[in-house]
C-alpha cells in the first residue's frame, strides 16, 4: 500500500515535468527570464526574489545559487532573497505581513533590478503588493505560478505558469526545475559554462 502510494506521487510529478517541458512555449519563458536576468546583471542590476513558504524557501534557494555557487567556480552574481527575519517580523508587526515584501522593495530596488516573485497559487497578497511596488520602480518583474496564475495573471513581464491544479507542492516540484534551469543558463550566457 506505502509502496504503491510512493509510486504514485513519483508518476504524478513524472507527469506534470512532462507537460511542462513538452510545452516549447513554456522553455522559450524560462529562456527568455535567463535571458533578461543577464541583461540586468550586466548593467549592474541585482535580481531580487520573494515567495511565501515552500516558495520562500525556492526564492532563497535562487539567490544563494547565485551569490554563493551552483555547479561551477565562478565569481559571485548579484541576487538576494527578501528572508532576513528580524526584517521580516519588523514589517510585519509595524505594517501586517502583506508589507514585508513591498516594504524591502521600497527599500532597496531600482529601475535596473528585476523581482522574480514566486506564488503556487498566484493568490498572495504580499506578493501581489511587492509586483505593484516593483512596478511603481520601473524594475522587471518575472512570476513562478501555478493553476492558472491566480490574481498574479497578467501582471509581470515574464510569466512561468506550471499548468496543475492539484496540491501545491507539484507546482513547486517544478518551480525549483525552472529556478535551476534559470540559474544554468544565466551561468552559460555569462560565462559560457555548460
Amino acid at each position: 500500500m506505502i509502496i504503491s502510494g510512493i509510486k504514485g506521487e513519483f508518476s504524478e510529478s513524472l507527469g506534470v515535468l512532462q507537460e511542462f517541458a513538452g510545452d516549447i512555449k513554456k522553455l522559450q519563458q524560462v529562456s527568455e527570464a535567463a535571458t533578461v536576468m543577464v541583461a540586468c546583471i550586466r548593467s549592474g542590476g541585482k535580481i531580487i526574489s520573494c515567495g511565501n513558504g515552500g516558495s520562500h524557501c525556492d526564492a532563497m534557494h535562487f539567490a544563494e545559487e547565485l551569490s554563493g555557487r551552483y555547479r561551477e567556480d565562478r565569481n559571485a552574481l548579484p541576487a538576494i532573497a527578501i528572508s532576513d527575519p528580524a526584517f521580516l517580523s519588523c514589517v510585519g508587526n509595524d505594517y501586517g505581513y502583506a508589507a514585508v515584501f513591498s516594504r524591502f522593495l521600497e527599500a532597496m530596488g531600482k529601475a535596473d533590478d528585476i523581482l522574480l516573485a514566486i506564488s503556487t497559487s498566484g493568490q498572495s497578497e504580499n506578493i501581489i503588493r511587492a509586483v505593484e511596488r516593483a512596478r511603481d520602480l520601473k524594475m522587471r518583474v518575472i512570476l513562478l505560478t501555478g493553476n492558472g496564475g491566480g490574481r498574479l495573471k497578467g501582471r509581470g513581464d515574464i510569466e512561468i505558469e506550471v499548468a496543475y491544479s492539484g496540491y501545491a507542492d507539484r507546482i513547486q516540484e517544478i518551480h525549483i526545475l525552472i529556478i535551476h534551469a534559470l540559474i544554468f543558463s544565466i551561468e552559460k550566457l555569462l560565462y559560457g559554462k555548460e
